[in-house]
């Protein structure tokens, strides 16, 4: 196997993202490109990453077979960090070791440690959703980031054809979005959702100008990213409230 990407800014951003959730995944690389889904320890949440193979320079794999590699995203993540803007990155893998250049000014190389990864092969799931709505991804940072000053959840509200994001606590934070600010296409529910969870996820948000939230009533809410190059989706679980 061995593969190249002229630009390695979004991969190393990437990793980086998925690596607050989990620290070991299982990179599979076939016809259709690089993909990685995990589940984090705590089995809260789930995301899952596809860069297709048109976003290679080069890209050679064994006809018709997948090559899955298991990697310590810390490790990787290290490694990625010492490209730059104009870098090109090379990814080949013999026998037991992952061989990583890095092409500027001069060839720099590494070897990385492939490892066996304990977890078995995942698809991200097809829930079914009442509501989906598509904003800015500079507005849901910023709405998020309101309601991370005062709670550690917030709901996600569809009300009278309007999607509200709003936090409650001792003090409270509140956005809302009517049909100018979002595309809605929703029902009336509500849901809940850790924001220690939501603000690892809008770090990936800053890839894309839009983001597209799915969620149902007390139901687990997915968060998709796309651009020509490359998809990013995360599940999230619901915070159930309890009364004492």
């Amino acid at each position: 196997m061995l593969i190249k990407i002229e630009n390695p800014a979004v991969l190393s951003r990437v990793v980086e993202i998925i690596s607050e959730l989990v620290t070991e995944v299982r990179i599979k690389v076939n016809e259709f490109g690089l993909s990685i889904v995990a589940m984090d320890p705590a089995n809260v949440s789930m995301v899952g990453f596809k860069l297709p193979k048109s976003a290679f320079s080069q890209f050679e794999i064994p006809e018709k077979k997948s090559e899955i590699l298991g990697i310590n995203l810390d490790s990787l993540k290290q490694i990625l960090r010492r490209s730059s803007s104009g870098s090109t990155l090379v990814l080949e893998k013999k026998e037991n070791l992952l061989h990583i250049q890095i092409q500027d000014r001069i060839k720099r190389n590494f070897s990385l440690s492939l490892i066996d990864v304990e977890s078995e092969e995942r698809d991200m799931p097809n829930f079914e959703f009442s509501s989906k709505v598509e904003l800015s991804s500079i507005d849901l940072i910023a709405s998020i980031e309101d309601c991370a000053v005062v709670a550690d959840a917030c709901s996600f509200i569809i009300e009278d054809e309007k999607f509200i994001i709003e936090a409650k606590g001792l003090n409270s934070a509140k956005s809302e979005f009517s049909g100018d600010e979002a595309r809605i296409q929703a029902e009336n529910c509500k849901s809940r959702y850790s924001i220690e969870y939501l603000q690892k996820f809008i770090k990936g948000a800053k890839l894309c100008e839009k983001t597209v939230l799915n969620f149902a009533n007390d139901h687990p809410l997915r968060m998709d990213l796309k651009d020509n190059n490359m998809e990013l989706s995360f599940i999230l679980a619901p915070r159930v409230e309890t009364e004492d």
